[in-house]
């Protein structure tokens, strides 16, 4: 099939949908926790869909020192929603962007040697990471099906449930007998078909798009000049590192599909434009990129192995962007219905973790002990946070979120009983293959 810029438009809004969904659910779910007012999540969402359309160009364009050159969608890592959410709530929303672009710097300034360093990061540690991740969100979900306020008088009313199980049953529907590239917009299907719902049992309010300016620009600081924390800038680093983990295994599998060999110096451009996209998104008041995952299975679907379908994803997106009413419209989704999207995005990101947790040798008892204390320590310290409330605030901000905890956990762990793996290029085949793997699930 001949590859006309009419045929790539259509392939690159099919990848916009693919992503569109999580990558909105990222500010609904920061803003909404940090109690932002209609008109700044408008803010929020419109810049975020921007700047991904931005993010995604800076790995497109290939230069010297940026930019990996493969079919690659980047989005807002859904993993550091919690981290962020807990900076803005102990520090502030001038600290989240502070420590947003710290991190990204040290992104940049590492990638020549990350090789080095993620051997730290093994699927021992990252299935494990990823599978806290997943579990420790899936409550934030349940919460939003019953309305959103778990104190609220009318938490679980009937009608939230409907809506939010409604839900969860169209994407399950369109997953089970959709095709092609139905399937891999059923997230989406399910947040339309149940806000429909919503709207014809009158729980839809449209003030936020009437509210909302026609157009606007992108405003650097626009919550206020950054504020630089130590303690929320290592969190932030180790939530970088672990979205910079998985954006290796993106690369390695669309490598595969495009039968591109992905070398050193291709990973280093790709971890610089992660880096520099992730100092945009600080600037600009959104938040950390990394490798979208379902993009990489919407390109192998396809049989389109170019990168000019991402070329034209990434001008929507900044359209987009620049148009705040269309912003606005992911406000009116009612929680219940972003609830059930949630939960099942959730439970795929901890069902990931698994997968990965498949390749680790389980006859070892020292690595299910890993598994199993740094598991233990993610899920247990954050369901109860206040387990360490007579400590100090800076050692709260660590010992109250899950995912840093299992990460620390993991790497340490892993460290005492494994020791430092060393690289090989049998290391490096069975990356690739294992990404490529992970593709072919997706």
């Amino acid at each position: 099939m001949k590859e006309t810029n009419s045929r790539a438009a259509v392939l690159g809004l099919q990848h916009l949908l693919a992503m569109y969904a999580g990558a909105v659910a990222v500010p609904l779910l920061i803003g909404t926790g940090l109690g932002f007012n209609e008109s700044q999540m408008t803010y929020l969402i419109s810049i975020d869909i921007f700047m991904c359309g931005v993010a995604t160009l800076l790995q497109l364009v290939v230069t010297r020192f940026f930019g990996i050159g493969l079919p690659v969608v980047l989005g807002c890592a859904i993993q550091a929603v919690s981290p962020l959410i807990l900076i803005g709530t102990k520090s502030g929303i001038t600290a989240i962007y502070g420590a947003v672009i710290a991190a990204g710097i040290f992104i940049v300034l590492i990638s020549g040697i990350f090789s080095k360093i993620k051997v730290l990061f093994p699927p021992l540690v990252t299935g494990t990471v990823i599978t806290v991740i997943g579990l420790t969100l899936i409550p934030v979900a349940i919460t939003k099906i019953g309305g959103g306020d778990a104190a609220a008088a009318n938490f679980g009313d009937p009608t939230n449930l409907l809506i939010g199980f409604v839900t969860i049953a169209l994407i399950i529907g369109v997953q089970v007998l959709g095709k092609g590239f139905l399937r891999s917009i059923a997230v989406l299907v399910g947040l339309v078909g149940g806000t429909i719902l919503a709207a014809c049992l009158g729980l839809v309010d449209l003030s936020a798009i009437s509210h909302a300016p026609v157009f606007h620009l992108p405003q650097p600081f626009y919550f206020g000049k950054p504020t630089f924390d130590i303690w929320s800038i290592l969190l932030m680093i180790i939530i970088s590192i672990v979205s910079l983990v998985e954006s290796t295994g993106v690369y390695f599998a669309l490598g595969d599909i495009t039968e591109k060999p992905i070398t050193g110096d291709d990973l280093k451009r790709g971890y610089r434009a992660e880096g520099l996209a992730v100092i945009l998104g600080g600037i600009f008041n959104t938040f950390p990129y990394t490798g979208f995952s379902q993009n990489v299975g919407l390109v192998q679907l396809s049989g389109i192995k170019t990168r000019r379908p991402i070329f034209f994803s990434a001008i929507f997106l900044i359209i987009l962007g620049l148009f705040p009413k269309i912003g606005a419209i992911a406000q009116i989704i009612p929680e219940a219905v972003l609830g059930g999207g949630m939960l099942v995005m959730f439970g795929m990101v901890a069902v990931q973790g698994m997968k990965m947790l498949s390749k680790v040798d389980f006859a070892n008892d020292k690595n299910l002990l890993i598994i199993a204390v740094s598991i233990g320590f993610g899920l247990g310290f954050n369901t109860m946070p206040t387990l360490f409330s007579q400590m100090p605030e800076t050692v709260q901000m660590f010992t109250g979120n899950g995912i840093v905890m299992s990460s620390l956990t993991a790497i340490v762990l892993n460290l005492i009983f494994n020791g430092v793996p060393k690289t090989s290029k049998e290391t490096k085949v069975n990356e690739t293959t294992f990404s490529l793997e992970k593709t072919k699930e997706a």
